[in-house]
């Protein structure tokens, strides 16, 4: 997917001296400027991380729509008309997904509020007598004053709703800096893909002469890499959507596939699918409730889930095809996670994947160097 610079002299000069009398390794001062350049990088990420989100997730997009802009373009489809289709469709599929998660979860924090005084009549009736028999402790609670209170705040959201929007004015600019994120992604995603073969180009023009064919080689082993990361990914979301589906269904669920679906295909964000799908599958086991048994059981299928992705799907579909040994792609998440925030929890496999590349390289320079022979 990393095509190669433009075809001037000057590179096919040095390509084909490098083909000629094969690669030139790398010396320790050519593998400092790399680790310097590494860290450049890693401090970037950890002080510019919330800006940095919206351009990652950009890219993100980029790269997964790559293939079909270069498809087209093979087609003769101009690529501007490719990268605006490939876009347009992206947005759309985003759009659907946020209509289909709205309307549920309006739906269910709406019944699940107007249903509250219910529920916790049923739990009162449940763990009263078991407090009183076991420990001999007893529960006295007003439900009466409870639904008042609730019926005179369902009557005064929209009070609230004027509070919360005047102090919009306060929390203005961070509204705005959303909006701007947003809209942000759908711009860098265009670009990218637009010029691409043109960033790529100017990169390739700076590189010095003596690295091109080394630098070259590694971004087609890096490229490779990812193809098999994001190939590794989109299967670990449909095993883990038909899980959630299947699993949600068996205990009883009344939206067990939309629920099961949305938590599947959004688990390529670490965490957000699991958390969301979570939260939407235990309200609608109380919405429904019909004991503890099923409700348990949806607590038991997220749990499996999360220790199915954890440890075996992510280690084994994505692991494994980029060759990261399943520890060092646990440990990736919690480390990029815990250093850079969001961002590098986007960034830390694929990234990764790029330093495996590097030290594939490394190793093998040290086993040719006279320093280990």
């Amino acid at each position: 997917m990393i095509p190669a610079g433009p075809a001037r002299d000057e590179s096919r000069e040095a390509a084909a001296t490098e083909v000629k009398g094969g690669p030139r390794a790398l010396g320790p001062k050519q593998y400092l400027w790399i680790i310097g350049a590494a860290l450049v990088f890693a401090a970037a990420l950890h002080w510019l991380g919330p800006i940095l989100t919206p351009f990652l997730i950009g890219a993100i997009f980029a790269y997964l729509a790559s293939p079909a802009v270069k498809w087209a373009e093979r087609r003769r489809v101009p690529r501007t008309l490719s990268t605006l289709l490939a876009v347009v469709v992206i947005l759309l599929l985003v759009v659907a997904l946020v209509l289909t998660l709205a309307p549920l979860v309006q739906a269910e924090f709406g019944t699940l509020f107007r249903r509250l005084p219910e529920l916790l009549g049923k739990l009162y009736g449940y763990t009263a007598p078991w407090l009183k028999q076991t420990l001999d402790i007893e529960l006295d609670f007003d439900l009466a004053s409870i639904r008042q209170f609730i019926a005179e705040n369902m009557e005064g959201a929209q009070t609230l709703a004027a509070h919360l929007f005047s102090s919009l004015k306060a929390g203005g600019v961070a509204v705005l800096g959303l909006v701007i994120n947003l809209a942000l992604i759908p711009v860098v995603m265009f670009y990218l893909l637009r010029d691409w073969n043109t960033i790529v180009g100017r990169i390739d023009e700076l590189l010095p002469r003596r690295w091109l064919g080394r630098f070259r080689t590694m971004a087609g082993e890096v490229d490779g890499v990812l193809a098999e990361f994001v190939r590794g990914q989109l299967s670990v979301m449909g095993v883990l959507a038909v899980y959630y589906v299947a699993g949600l269904t068996l205990a009883g669920l009344k939206f067990a596939v939309p629920i099961g679906l949305l938590t599947g295909l959004l688990v390529f964000i670490p965490y957000v699918g699991f958390g969301l799908g979570l939260t939407l599958g235990v309200l609608a086991a109380l919405l429904q409730w019909t004991g503890w048994p099923p409700f348990l059981a949806v607590l038991v299928v997220y749990g499996i889930g999360q220790l199915l992705e954890n440890y075996v799907l992510v280690p084994w579909l994505v692991g494994d095809r980029i060759g990261l040994h399943p520890l060092a792609v646990i440990f990736a998440l919690l480390a990029f996670g815990e250093l850079f925030g969001f961002a590098g929890v986007l960034l830390a496999l694929p990234v990764s994947a790029a330093l495996l590349v590097g030290l594939r390289h490394l190793r093998a320079a040290y086993f040719g160097s006279d320093l280990y022979r």
